[in-house]
């Protein structure tokens, strides 16, 4: 796992110093190792997390005659078969990383090598013969790649903060932007808050030639077929157990330590049970698990089943909690190292978790994925009860609705909406951050249909598909890489420490996709054929448990140890709340929850990690320092020209 930065130009040279305070911007995803490579209008950075081939695989690397250079971020977990098959076509290979097979492979194939990857990545690659660079990333978005257009020139990172080291890159908030990130909590792709900074979205290649940019999808969920013949309830269990097992074992390819986070939930503990299964080292497997001090009236910790998982399966396990103070204390960090706006609390214990594991792997495996591909959360299960009424109810139904939109409620209200909506209207995905009226209320600005738009192409192309289908297919395409990958793997990589996730392997995805819905939700209960898969593997009482997401404390904090961290920062005097939010609605929400009159959490926390963001990371790039770098970070670097 690294970090990757650069910049192509249509006439300049590209600024030497400029590269390097990109690629500074995220040492911490890469702190064993940095490279550059730079010829005149083109400039790759990189920095290493050393895993596979630790003593040969420095990057950028380049093919056999210096014509077709990369700079990559990820794993390939295929690389030794491909490997194999471009000798055998005549390719040379120097090291013994999987980034030399992704250059071999781009001769070979061109572009289309993206499709033969099986793993996560996000790439780089300069092609000096046809003088075109391509950004490509993977299947589901695991690792992330952001974006500028500057003129005819294009900059790139793994990081939104690297590309503000661009000076002609101005750090101004993106209006339908900030509109989508009220309503959701989060941005869709391809927009971020920043004006004219995109991510590159999933499965997606882009093409820089002569100045011009083309985007080219490779892969999309919704264009893999039904089985042909549905398999029975025994025959898909037996699959997705070989494929879970086929893609554990996969994850193990490291050279360094490697160990799982383990939360007592069926999809963590499924993984670690398979990693135990295909595991040839000796020793425990090393598992981590976090818990909470001060925020236990919010049922938020679960390490007592983390400890039964633990147990039944062997392995030496870890906990750590952590407090209001704590979390105080390392918020303004963590918002720095999140990097965009993403308003899911569960960042949080994810920062410590990471921070705690480092001390004795640099690779871990976790369970994120399962929900979305087999229908895990409570909403489908929701929704579908309200797409039945709607269905047959009618008028009643709506009448319900009305009636409940009138109490003085937030959740009857975010009820209200399910209920009195078509699905591709009403669902927006997992999570949402605060209510229409609210963001009208808070922001003078706010667009209720911003999200809608960007939501829609992904509704579009479900639109023939079963209503549970549409729902994993949206949340699969936006949720998925915009919230909770997203917030994976900056939380991961701030502590320089790889994330693997097994259950959104691309081939088990797919066969998750064609399974009929009855095998995902079935008598109430979600991702139902996955439990039927690992049951003798996985502890009963974990199977019977209902379930949970990654919980956090958040009411607590907002009136103990973060209490007065979000007062002084959503209300100072130079605040982004007082720029651009309405500040008596801010300070009512506020106020009402200090007091204990009602439970702002879910509105308080999004603007509190807005205000941070705003804070930690756009505030000092309109203060960046452009001047040249010393001369030994110049020297420390290796080039080609």
């Amino acid at each position: 796992m690294c970090g990757i930065a650069g910049r192509v130009n249509l006439q300049a040279p590209v600024d030497r110093a400029e590269l390097f305070r990109m690629t500074a911007a995220i040492a911490h995803r890469g702190p064993d190792d940095h490279g550059y490579h730079l010829r005149a209008r083109v400039g790759l950075g990189h920095r290493r997390l050393s895993i596979v081939d630790v003593a040969g695989g420095r990057q950028p690397l380049c093919n056999e005659d210096e014509t077709v250079w990369i700079a990559y971020n990820g794993e390939v977990y295929n690389h030794l078969a491909l490997r194999r098959e471009l000798i055998g076509r005549g390719h040379q290979f120097r090291t013994r990383s999987d980034t030399e097979a992704i250059v071999h492979g781009y001769e070979e194939w061109g572009q289309s090598c993206a499709e033969r990857l099986r793993g996560i990545f996000a790439f780089a690659i300069w092609d000096e013969r046809a003088q075109t660079l391509t950004l490509g990333r993977d299947r589901l978005g695991v690792k992330p790649l952001y974006y500028a257009q500057l003129g005819g020139d294009l900059i790139f990172a793994s990081e939104l903060k690297a590309l503000l080291a661009a000076p002609d890159l101005d750090p101004v908030v993106d209006e339908t932007a900030l509109s989508a990130y009220l309503a959701l909590r989060y941005v869709p792709a391809p927009l971020t808050l920043l004006r004219g900074v995109r991510k590159l979205e999933p499965a997606t290649l882009l093409r820089w030639h002569a100045g011009e940019v083309t985007l080219h999808r490779y892969w999309d969920l919704s264009a893999v077929p039904p089985a042909a013949a549905p398999p029975t309830e025994v025959e898909a269990a037996y699959q997705l157990r070989e494929e879970l097992d086929r893609a554990t074992a996969m994850r193990l390819m490291s050279e360094v330590p490697v160990g799982a986070f383990l939360s007592g939930g069926i999809d963590s503990t499924a993984i670690t049970e398979a990693m135990l299964r295909a595991r040839d080292q000796r020793g425990p497997l090393k598992t981590f698990s976090i818990g909470y001090r001060g925020g236990e009236d919010d049922g938020a910790d679960e390490l007592g089943w983390a400890r039964l998982a633990a147990r039944a399966l062997g392995t030496e396990h870890r906990e750590i909690r952590i407090g209001p103070d704590e979390v105080r204390d390392a918020l303004p960090k963590i918002i720095w190292h999140l990097d965009e706006p993403v308003a899911d609390p569960a960042c949080v214990p994810l920062w410590f978790l990471a921070r705690r594991a480092k001390e004795e792997v640099t690779v871990v495996l976790s369970g994120e994925g399962a929900d979305e591909i087999l229908g895990g959360y409570s909403i489908y299960r929701r929704q579908l009860i309200a797409e039945g009424l709607r269905r047959d109810g009618g008028r009643a139904l709506t009448l319900a609705a009305r009636l409940l939109g009138r109490l003085p409620n937030a959740r009857l209200h975010r009820i209200a909406a399910l209920l009195g909506a078509p699905l591709d209207e009403g669902y927006r995905g997992v999570a949402r951050a605060l209510d229409d009226p609210l963001c009208a209320a808070l922001c003078p600005g706010f667009d209720p249909g911003a999200a809608d738009e960007l939501l829609a192409p992904h509704r579009e192309r479900a639109r023939a598909f079963s209503p549970l289908a549409r729902m994993l297919h949206l949340d699969h395409h936006v949720w998925l890489p915009d919230d909770l990958l997203v917030k994976a793997d900056k939380m991961t990589m701030a502590h320089a420490i790889e994330l693997r996730v097994p259950l959104l392997d691309h081939v088990l995805v797919e066969l998750a996709w064609s399974l009929p819905d009855r095998m995902k939700i079935s008598r109430g209960v979600g991702k139902a054929i996955l439990r039927r898969a690992v049951q003798g593997r996985v502890p009963p009482e974990i199977l019977a448990r209902k379930k949970r997401g990654f919980p956090t404390p958040v009411k607590s904090w907002l009136r103990g140890g973060l209490q007065e961290l979000a007062q002084d920062a959503l209300l100072s005097q130079h605040s982004f709340a007082r720029a651009r939010l309405s500040l008596p609605e801010v300070a009512g929400l506020l106020e009402r929850h200090r007091a204990g009159r009602a439970n702002h959490a879910d509105e308080l926390w999004p603007l509190l990690v807005l205000e941070l963001w705003h804070r930690e990371v756009v505030a000092p790039a309109r203060l960046r320092c452009t001047e040249e770098l010393p001369a030994c970070a110049v020297e420390s670097a290796y080039a080609a020209s």
